[in-house]
């Protein structure tokens, strides 16, 4: 049974068409106003929405804005006694699914319902299909070994979650990949993907650049400028190496985790955020709590699912499939015909002690595939990648 919204300040008219609803068997809901509509809009799931264009205080082109920007993927019909073609042109344009004019007309009504339902049942497909076609593509996070498979498994649970993630593992291990990989098969994967590295700015300047700034609240400030936290809104917010974060830079994270606002540096009004957070590090930060280097109660905001990166040393067995995919990647960027290697070539970068993990064999594979001839030897790993004796 659908369940149908009607949003109208006029209780007469929502009473006729609960009736002409009702007696077609669907479920109705009522609301006498905008606000009230867009309320129960985002709390019920329903199936189609009927709302007014002139109503007092919130007019029904706010309403259908307001549910536009929510992303509210639920049809919306919008009715008025006071119609033409440009209102209801502009109000398509806007996202909504017809326009119907007063009096309403029961035939032209249930027409429209039918269509608004196939055109859900379509939206419901295409959602699948997609998601069938990114499994059908697989994750960007490249190995069969074990330790990645189970990775691949969190990330598939994990992502069309809003839930906080902290990966751990050494530098140059794929921790980044791990991250755009949950934002990649999230629901958040068409807003943004946003990457702080906490590491590399100074920690004067980390407060800045997480909450943003007002004009004239440093000497620098010459205009008002968003934070990562705002640029990241809808998306994901990606603190990489957080454990090298400043303790004053933690207590405005964890108040961020904690309200879901925050507030940029010279001045005091709250600003909501909408980002999904994932962490970052190369740390123990159990280590770093214990010396008093890390707040521990931001770390279980951060770590509510925790993810860990092996080392390219603990995963040899997927050194040749990373081999491969660089060299076609390394080839295609440098515009030459694509470059083997052979088998004794894969033996010796499997041998070789990769202490900079993934980001080292990167940059091997770009070296053999500018000094080495068509096909890369055993020697040529010998000669250029300085393999473990």
């Amino acid at each position: 049974m659908a369940k149908i919204l009607i949003i109208d300040d006029e209780r007469a008219i929502r009473r006729a068409l609960r009736e002409i609803l009702e007696f077609e068997d669907f479920q109705v809901d009522e609301a006498e106003n905008g606000t009230e509509g867009l309320e129960k809009a985002k709390n019920t799931l329903y199936d189609i929405i009927f709302c007014d264009i002139k109503m007092p205080q919130m007019d029904g082109m706010e309403v259908l804005d307001a549910l536009m920007a929510q992303k509210i993927d639920t049809p919306v019909i919008m009715i008025s006694g006071h119609g033409n073609i440009e209102t209801a042109v502009d109000a398509i344009k806007k996202g909504a699914f017809d326009f119907i004019e007063k009096p309403l007309d029961l035939n032209r009504i249930l027409v429209t319902i039918r269509n608004a339902k196939d055109r859900m049942v379509l939206v419901e497909e295409t959602k699948q299909l997609k998601t069938t076609v990114r499994k059908f593509k697989g994750s960007s996070i490249i190995g069969e070994t074990e330790g990645i498979n189970k990775i691949k498994e969190m990330v598939e649970k994990v992502a069309p979650s809003d839930a906080r993630v902290l990966i751990t593992g050494a530098n140059g291990s794929g921790k980044e990949l791990v991250a755009r990989s949950l934002h990649d098969f999230s629901n958040r994967r068409k807003m943004p993907f946003v990457e702080v590295n906490c590491a590399a700015i100074p920690g004067e300047l980390i407060e800045s650049e997480l909450f943003g700034h007002e004009k004239g609240a440093f000497t620098s400030a010459v205009k008002d400028k968003k934070g990562k936290f705002e640029l990241a809104s809808g998306g994901t917010l990606f603190l990489d190496e957080i454990g090298d974060m400043s303790a004053s830079a933690q207590a405005k994270v964890l108040r961020a985790l904690q309200e879901n606002v925050i507030q940029r540096v010279g001045s005091e009004r709250d600003i909501k955020i909408d980002a999904r957070v994932v962490a970052a590090t190369n740390k123990d930060l159990r280590k770093e709590i214990a010396e008093g280097r890390f707040r521990e109660d931001l770390y279980h905001r951060l770590a509510v699912i925790l993810i860990h990166v092996p080392s390219l040393n603990e995963r040899r067995e997927d050194i040749p499939m990373l081999a491969e995919h660089f060299i076609a990647l390394v080839c295609s960027e440098h515009g030459i015909p694509k470059k083997e290697f052979t088998d004794d070539a894969l033996l010796e970068l499997q041998q070789t002690d990769w202490t900079g993990n993934i980001r080292e064999l990167r940059n091997i594979v770009e070296r053999l595939v500018i000094l080495c001839g068509p096909k890369i030897t055993g020697d040529d790993v010998k000669m250029f990648a300085n393999p473990k004796k």
